[in-house]
């Protein structure tokens, strides 16, 4: 199974066996890892935003305008790094993707 890397707010890393058929989201909830996702993925809020290494983040899809308006709403907004993980679709083609969640609302 392809691998996730996540280092949490508290600068621990986990390693994550990703499912293909998940959003990097689900994922990371599903490994109850410290994230919020107050919408559940409909891209109605920013309470799952992570950081994407930016080794990783020109590999991703561009941001919808949607998710672009919501990240640059957030005081923690990293340009070119910014993403919201509900908008990210896991896949086999990103084995070994690195992220960075933010401390919690």
């Amino acid at each position: 199974m392809p691998t996730i890397h996540v280092i949490d707010a508290d600068g621990a890393e986990h390693v994550l066996e990703g499912d293909v058929k998940a959003s990097l989201m689900e994922n990371l909830c599903d490994h109850d890892l410290p994230l919020d996702a107050d919408c559940g993925g409909s891209c109605a809020c920013a309470t799952c935003h992570v950081l994407v290494d930016p080794d990783w983040a020109a590999r991703l899809a561009t941001p919808s305008l949607d998710e672009q308006a919501l990240l640059e709403e957030e005081a923690s907004y990293q340009p070119g790094r910014s993403r919201l993980s509900c908008q990210i679709d896991f896949r086999a083609e990103l084995d070994g993707l690195r992220v960075t969640l933010l401390p919690r609302r």
